[in-house]
């Protein structure tokens, strides 16, 4: 099934497309689309935002080990280093400053008719997108400090996936209990 899938490149493109679609509806559903949702976030105000993003990692960590143990899924983890972590972080970080969204929510945003979100943010990220590409030569140097590769985080601590996930799965549920029983 998989072989099949992945030699039908239009199928998988039609399939990523869907699932943008229903991602962005859902998180138009839940309100972190929304500004002040997202502003409330940034003020440790309102944890909507948090609370779906964990969410969807309890979620897509369950989810993604159980096809891969039935043979539905093969992870291909990209590369990645310190240095990339960083300067991705601080080109994430210095958007979402700047306008308040996320590459997420501004589609979701966009989807709901937000023209600040289409203006400064689709064209925003079109512009960076194109910066960073015309600087990357110049980049690659700094990306690659502090490599690790290909590696997932059970593989580094040498563990079953599953203790990774039950963990975290426990510490995000606590997470969740403390937010709630503080009122948040």
């Amino acid at each position: 099934m998989l072989k099949t899938l992945h030699a039908k490149k239009k199928t998988q493109l039609i399939l990523g497309l869907m699932m943008g679609f229903i991602f962005g509806f859902l998180l138009q559903k839940g309100g972190v689309a929304k500004y002040d949702v997202i502003l409330g976030q940034l003020l440790l105000k309102d944890f909507t935002v948090i609370k779906i993003m964990l969410s969807a990692v309890v979620i897509g960590m369950i989810g993604i080990y159980a096809m891969k143990e039935v043979g539905l899924v093969q992870l291909h983890p990209k590369p990645g280093s310190i240095g990339m972590t960083l300067f991705g972080g601080l080109i994430f970080g210095i958007g979402f400053a700047l306008l308040g969204y996320c590459p997420g929510t501004i589609s979701a945003a966009i989807g709901q008719g937000n023209l600040d979100a289409l203006l400064g943010g689709l064209i925003g990220i079109l512009i960076g997108s194109g910066i960073f590409a015309h600087l990357y030569p110049n980049l690659e140097g700094i990306l690659k400090k502090g490599w690790f590769g290909e590696i997932t985080i059970p593989e580094y601590l040498k563990v079953n996936p599953w203790v990774v996930i039950v963990t975290l799965c426990l510490l995000i549920i606590s997470f969740f209990y403390w937010l709630e029983s503080i009122g948040l």
